[in-house]
């Protein structure tokens, strides 16, 4: 069974991509939730991040403090490493296990940094979503309540469109011009 991935840049319209593959019956590993889960309920993975963070990376009902963390990782290259050394790992070995449990002729790993942190290397597949970076950017505004610059900060963090394009072996163009549906199909079928 495959393993293709999917990704793009934020607002680009992965999450909608990736329900119009599972209306085809294709299961999604969303890696990026799985990861918030996992920092929480993996009893090892928190360890090592009481460890690089201390105590404070939990609230006192044991919940993660992704605010927290946020602030220390977002001015502190060397803990955003650390953090990243603990939990792709985690996240590698649970969509492993994820995917061998599946029945489905292919499985979606959908994550917006797969080409950043190498982790596309691991697949059989790229899909890219593509949509162009202002109708990303008032799609964040709109989803998150967000202003303009700190979607802009968020989007120089990724990869260029360029670049991503550049190791996928499908693109979906999300701008409105082209029906989703249709080259969700015809991907779809391509992979069957």
């Amino acid at each position: 069974m495959q393993q293709v991935g999917i990704t793009g840049g934020i607002g680009s319209g992965k999450t909608t991509v990736c329900r119009i593959f599972e209306t085809l019956g294709i299961p999604v590993y969303y890696a990026d939730d799985r990861a918030k889960m996992l920092m929480t309920e993996d009893d090892e993975l928190r360890e090592h991040i009481t460890d690089i963070f201390g105590d404070a990376a939990y609230g006192s009902d044991g919940s993660l403090d992704r605010k927290h963390l946020a602030s220390v990782v977002f001015s502190d290259k060397d803990k955003l490493k650390a953090l990243e050394a603990v939990v792709h790992p985690a996240v590698h070995r649970d969509g492993q296990n994820w995917h061998a449990a599946q029945d489905a002729p292919y499985t979606l790993k959908e994550a917006a940094l797969l080409v950043e942190n190498g982790s596309y290397k691991l697949l059989d597949k790229m899909i890219m979503v593509f949509a162009p970076e202002e109708t990303r950017i008032e799609r964040v505004m709109q989803r998150d309540g967000t202003e303009r610059s700190a979607v802009e900060a968020r989007m120089k963090a990724q990869l260029s469109d360029a670049e991503k394009m550049k190791v996928c072996d499908f693109v979906i163009y999300n701008e409105g011009k082209k029906s989703l549906i249709k080259q969700v199909l015809n991907i779809h079928r391509q992979l069957k």
